[in-house]
């Protein structure tokens, strides 16, 4: 590591494709018409909005009501799945004093930060809150709903050496970073899910000075690459299933092959998260189809990325009145979360139900295999392509969950109608048993 600059930090790292150079920039700069307090936190929103996504990143709504009286809660939360941070933002907004003087400073904050998180998460407990996203959508938010990590994030001009805050324990894990590591891993990782799995995992190790967390990401994904893949059994998936090993961590930022096939997943979200809704769905739908499929693995999504283009220059080459389906499928490795993603010649009704139909019996007969049906699901996304320029596709998504009390009947027609044998290039159902390395710490 090589750091003259505070503003600046250079890494060298060592890779099995050769030694490498990783300079980590500072953080965005922080918005020209804001004071520096409030600016430090809008920087903070807005690198996890632009980098993840806006829909994972949530305010308060209103003031939450505690007994007589009515307490905000201030924090930014980061919320994905069943994971969510509370981000205390603390700013220096004088001079810096000697390192002695800012160490003390840094100290006081960061013990009062992990308090207001600990505070928060305790109040969404008793009292669930409307909390705004960053498209300004409303989602109810229980606190028993997700497990929470604490996060201090300073904003401080120079940081000095080996500075590493302590607090209370606060029943919750909780890690402090700098706004550059913030922004760093966002830049990363580009997956709000990612990041949060980074940061359990961090706060789960001792603490690093502040600043280098850069250091510690990529001693955790080299110890990733040199991981054995765990055992799965790749028939949940039916056979032929194969297992698909990837490192949690990926040693080169999301996109860094010069391709942008890392963006199909993006723009299928930003689809999703566009998307009107029908009248039986709400936020909390959305919200969860969207952590659903930000689970993607990020060491996988440039791969994804080509093979889904792929699907869409393909399908479309068939006779007049016919159509031609491609998918890929990826499950967990707990066996409970199924990833369907494909791609169809066109979209209408018939193309709509049978793809439903594929969905569910999927669903059925992994969880068939694995016993686990109350807390298993399984999410579809189809494209299919336009011929218009307003877009290349449209995006079609269908979430199942927990048993769902199919006729025998309906099943023996689904079956019938997706594991009858097709014509060669009909068909392709790539069933993929996702085991990526258990983590360890370099």
């Amino acid at each position: 590591m090589q750091d003259d600059d505070p503003e600046e930090l250079t890494l060298i790292v060592d890779t099995p494709n050769g030694t490498h150079i990783r300079c980590v920039p500072p953080a965005l700069p922080l918005p020209a018409h804001i004071d520096h307090g409030p600016g430090a936190e809008e920087a903070t929103h807005m690198a996890a909005a632009a980098w993840g996504m806006p829909d994972f990143v949530f305010q308060q709504a209103a003031h939450a009501a505690k007994g007589s009286g009515r307490r905000e809660l201030g924090d930014r939360l980061l919320l994905a799945g069943h994971r969510g941070a509370v981000v205390q933002v603390k700013a220096r907004t004088i001079s810096p004093k000697t390192d002695a003087q800012e160490i003390s400073w840094i100290q006081k904050v960061a013990a009062k930060a992990m308090s207001q998180a600990k505070g928060t998460v305790r109040q969404l407990r008793m009292l669930p809150a409307d909390m705004v996203n960053g498209r300004n959508r409303t989602l109810h938010v229980d606190g028993h709903a997700f497990e929470w990590i604490a996060v201090f994030l300073l904003d401080h001009p120079r940081v000095p050496r080996d500075a590493v805050p302590t607090w209370q324990p606060l029943g919750i894990p909780a890690i402090a970073l700098t706004r550059r590591d913030w922004d760093f891993l966002f830049n990363q990782l580009r997956s709000t899910t990612a990041v949060l799995d980074y940061l359990f995992r961090a706060a789960a190790e001792p603490a690093v000075p502040l600043g280098e967390e850069p250091v510690r990401y990529y001693e955790f994904a080299a110890a990733d690459v040199a991981a054995p893949p765990g055992d799965i059994d790749t028939e949940l998936v039916g056979a032929g299933g194969t297992l698909f090993s990837a490192p949690q961590l990926p040693q080169a930022p999301a996109g860094s092959d010069g391709t942008n096939v890392h963006r199909v997943v993006r723009i299928i979200l930003e689809d999703v998260a566009l998307t009107p809704l029908g009248e039986s769905l709400t936020e909390r739908d959305r919200f969860t189809v969207l952590s659903d499929l930000d689970r993607l693995p990020v060491s996988s999504r440039a791969e994804w990325g080509h093979l889904l283009l792929d699907m869409l220059r393909d399908v479309p080459e068939v006779p007049e009145d016919h159509c031609k389906w491609r998918f890929r499928r990826l499950l967990d490795a707990d066996g409970t979360r199924q990833l369907i993603v494909g791609a169809a010649t066109r979209f209408d009704r018939d193309v709509q139900a049978a793809f439903t139909a594929y969905v569910q019996l999927r669903h059925h007969e992994v969880t068939s295999r694995t016993g686990r049906t109350e807390e298993s699901s399984a999410l579809g996304v189809l494209l299919t392509p336009r011929r218009d320029r307003h877009r290349p596709w449209d995006t079609t998504t269908v979430r199942v969950h927990g048993d769902l009390e199919l006729p025998p009947e309906d099943l023996q027609v689904y079956s019938e109608a997706w594991n009858r044998a097709f014509d060669e290039g009909a068909v392709v159902d790539h069933g993929r048993a996702e085991q990526p390395p258990a983590p360890a710490s370099a």
